[in-house]
Order: structure tokens, then C-alpha cells, then sequence
């Protein structure tokens, strides 16, 4: 970003203490140009003039997505809090939460760091204070409007935090997920959470979260917040802005001018899942994906003509926390002249359950689709272990059902029902699938898979021939 301020402007504004403060109180673009000039090493990007119109708004929640080194943090992590507090905005509590107690002191370091080395700006707007308080927290404050900033992560408690009567008037995050943390279901679902429950809480009716970070996975915080705001679900700005726009060409060109430009980043880079993570913002996982979600296709309507209906089933009947879930997959057959199909039901089960209370859902699962579809369902039960016997139960009740005996490991048994995907030869319904999908796409990553080898089940059946049973 190189200054694109008009020269009279700053000839006045370095001649003029009151004309200074007057104009970069005012506005926040001219603040982070005039007293953070040392950031500005090439003309300023459309986006990130959007971003700081965004942030002096004081209006909408604003989430964040850009390519690494696109200046998001020091535009909104570094500058803005400060003028935030100084500036129109008059802000008296800013709270910057990052993902650890480490990062939190490492921020906390850079924003004192700045404050001290700046002379012109502690001459125009300081002096700034440096304290800790009760929880040990770094934190500044501004003598002037006795405003603070403060930075936490999210290891710590932040419930009750004030500075007087203030709850924090902004709130931001600033990178609080990393691969590690959207690695599992529970981990995401975790930080979900605290994000509802005990960030939200902090701040007041009309405070501001600003976020910024990357897509790291399908089912990360901030992409289930993009997915919130798309549906209208969460009010809220949300900005993605590779390093690349949608036709291919530079989002930064003040630094990178061409293609070739780019190109020479890359190979800089080196590294292409990296590459394609943190500058394409494409979500590549780090492991070995088998089913991709560009595989997953999709029907709008079920068929007029259905020839059966097939359900499988993963079954684990612990109810301890660390224990498998019982998984239920239904599906419905449709017998064309190439092939035949499977059409997913929406909503399969996917919870911890005793027998009993298995042998009950099915039989109930059993009337209910005979009376939909004029068909009788076939159970497919994963028989190994304590798990043998349930198809005798089954039947026993009335219920078509056949022992599934799985041979080889679950991924070998995952890319056999790949191959019905990639053919279309399964399809999902529009909505009401999603852990299943999340499932099968983060297959090795996901502490549970029960669903993955309920889908295993099904899928495969479409090799079944009416013996009674079906090995894979």
C-alpha cells in the first residue's frame, strides 16, 4: 500500500497539529496511512479499503477471510483498536481475542511495541499506559479517555470483563482456529460454542465482532458463520478475498501487478496444498481424502416409481461418552434400464443407543416406510463381535433383515462406495445430510465414522443378490 493521499492533505496535516488530529480522528483510512505509514509498502488495495470502510462503519458484525501477508491483521488487529478508541468512534473497551496465551502475549507485545516507537502518534493522541489486571491479562490503557485494549485467548476465562462500566464495545478474533483445532467434529463443534455461548455474552447489545482468519475446513467457525449469513440466519459482513478474484486476476495488484507476479509468489511457496489454503483460500485438508464434495450429487424430487427400500445399519449400543454411535441409513432403490440407483432419505440417525431401543426404531422404521413406499425394507446390519444376533432379534420382530461380514479396512470399503458416487449411482437429497457428508469427506479425521461405515453398507449393497447375506 503506498500513500494515494492527495499532497496538500498531508502537507497540511504534517504543518498542522489540529488539522492532523482533526482528519485522522475522522477518518480511519487516513489514520493507518498517516501514523502507520511504515505499513504502507504499496498502493492501498480495493479490498482493503472496503475493510477499513467496513470497520469505521461502526455498524454490521465483520468476518473476515483473506490470503496470508494481505496486511488483514495490521489493518485490523494493530490500527484499529487504537483508533477506535481515539478516534469518532470513541470506543472505551476494545477486546482482541487470539487462539492462545502465547499469541495473545505476542500481539500484546506488537501493539506496546508500535505505541512506544511512535513518536508522533503518543505525541498527538497518547500517553498510553501498560497495566495488568486480576486474570493477569495484558492490557492498555489511554489516559486521555481513559479507554483500554486488551487481548486474551481463548483458554481463558473472559466472563465479566469491564473496564468500569464498559463491556467490551468490540470484540475481535484475530486467527482462532488452526488445522489442529478443526480437525475433529468435537473440536469444532467446541469452539461453535464458545463462540454462542461465552463470547457473544461478553459484549453488550450493540457491540461489534470483527473476525478475521481463514477457511480451514468445510465445518470451521467461520465457515459455519458464512453459511449463517448466507441463510440469513446471522446478521453480519462477511469478506473472502483470495489472492487471486474469481477471473484469475491479482486482488492486490499495487504488489503483485501480474500473473507472473503471482506465479513467482507460488513458487516461492512451494509447498501447494499450503498455497492453495492459505492464498486460494481453497479448503484442502491435510490428509488423504477419498470422497471429495464435488462428488456428492443431488436430487431435487424422489422418484414416482420406487422397487425397494434399503436400510443399513452400524450398530454400537454403549452409552458411555467415548463410545461409537449406532448409525441409520435409509435409502430407496430405483431400478433403471443402465443401472440401479439409490436415492438417500434425509436425516439418518446418528446417535448412541441401547438394543432395546434399536430393535424398537427399527420396527417402527419398518412400518413406517412399507405404508410410504409399498415396499419391504431390508435391513443390512454390520454383524462382528457383540454385534452378532441382532439379525436373528430382527427377524424375530418381523423384520427383513441380512448380516453384513465387512472384510479389509474401512477406507479400502469407502473407495468401493466412492466408485457408486462417481457413477451417480447414489444420490443425496438437497438438505438434511450434512454430518453425513462431513463425515464421509473428513473421513481419518473425525473421531467417529459410524456413519461413514453405515454408508459403506448401503452403498455396497448395490451388489447384493438376494443370498441372504453380503460380505466386503
Amino acid at each position: 500500500m503506498t500513500n494515494s493521499i492527495h499532497k496538500d492533505i498531508v502537507d497540511n496535516m504534517v504543518n498542522d497539529p489540529k488539522v492532523r488530529i482533526g482528519v485522522v480522528r475522522d477518518s480511519f483510512y487516513m489514520f493507518f496511512h498517516f501514523y502507520f505509514s511504515h505499513y504502507v509498502k504499496y498502493p492501498t488495495a480495493d479490498f482493503q479499503r472496503e475493510i477499513m470502510k467496513h470497520v469505521e462503519d461502526n455498524q454490521k458484525n465483520l468476518y473476515v477471510v483473506a490470503f496470508r501477508n494481505s496486511a488483514k491483521s495490521s489493518i485490523i488487529t494493530t490500527a484499529f483498536p487504537i483508533w477506535a478508541t481515539l478516534g469518532k468512534l470513541n470506543k472505551k473497551f476494545i477486546l482482541i481475542i487470539c487462539q492462545t496465551s502465547d499469541q495473545a502475549k505476542l500481539h500484546m507485545s506488537n501493539l506496546k511495541s508500535e505505541l512506544e516507537s511512535n513518536e508522533i502518534l503518543k505525541k498527538d493522541l497518547g500517553p498510553f499506559e501498560d497495566e495488568s489486571d486480576l486474570w493477569s491479562i495484558k492490557g492498555l490503557r489511554f489516559s486521555k479517555s481513559g479507554a483500554k485494549i486488551m487481548i486474551a485467548s481463548i483458554e481463558q476465562k473472559i466472563r465479566g470483563f469491564r473496564n468500569n462500566e464498559s463491556r467490551p464495545d468490540i470484540i475481535i478474533l484475530d486467527d482462532i482456529e488452526d488445522i489442529a483445532s478443526t480437525r475433529t467434529r468435537e473440536s469444532r463443534d467446541k469452539t461453535y460454542a464458545w463462540f454462542k455461548s461465552e463470547l457473544i455474552p461478553v459484549g453488550d447489545r450493540g457491540t461489534r465482532i470483527i473476525a478475521i482468519g481463514n477457511l480451514l475446513h468445510d465445518d470451521s467457525l467461520l465457515r459455519r458463520i458464512e453459511i449463517e449469513i448466507e441463510n440469513k440466519k446471522l446478521d453480519g459482513i462477511f469478506m473472502s478475498i483470495p489472492i487471486l478474484d474469481k477471473n484469475g486476476q491479482p486482488t492486490w495488484p499495487g504488489k503483485f501487478p501480474t500473473i507472473e507476479d503471482i506465479e513467482i509468489e507460488r513458487k516461492k511457496i512451494g509447498n501447494d496444498v499450503f498455497w492453495k489454503r492459505e492464498f486460494m483460500l481453497e479448503m484442502v485438508p491435510d490428509y488423504t481424502q477419498i470422497i471429495f464434495r464435488e462428488s456428492i450429487k443431488r436430487y431435487d424430487l424422489l422418484p414416482e416409481k420406487i422397487s425397494g427400500v434399503r436400510i443399513s445399519i452400524d450398530p454400537a449400543f454403549s452409552t458411555e461418552k467415548a463410545a461409537d454411535y449406532t448409525a441409520v441409513i435409509i435409502g430407496l432403490t430405483v431400478n433403471y434400464s443402465s443401472a440401479m440407483k439409490i436415492y438417500l432419505l434425509p436425516n439418518p440417525i446418528n446417535e448412541k443407543m441401547e438394543l432395546p431401543k434399536l430393535i424398537n426404531r427399527c420396527v417402527e422404521m419398518n412400518k413406517d416406510l412399507y405404508k410410504r413406499f409399498k415396499c419391504v425394507p431390508k435391513f443390512f446390519v454390520e454383524s462382528v463381535g457383540a454385534q452378532k444376533g441382532i439379525v436373528q432379534l430382527l427377524k424375530d420382530v418381523g423384520v427383513d433383515s441380512y448380516e453384513v461380514f465387512v472384510q479389509g479396512d474401512k477406507g479400502a470399503r469407502l473407495s468401493m462406495a466412492n466408485v457408486h458416487l462417481m457413477n451417480e449411482r447414489i444420490l443425496f437429497p438437497n438438505t438434511g445430510c450434512k454430518e453425513l457428508e462431513d463425515n464421509l469427506i473428513n473421513f481419518g479425521i473425525e473421531q467417529h465414522d459410524d456413519l461413514v461405515d453405515a454408508f459403506s453398507i448401503l452403498s455396497n449393497s448395490l451388489i447384493y443378490h438376494e443370498e441372504g447375506y453380503i460380505g466386503f
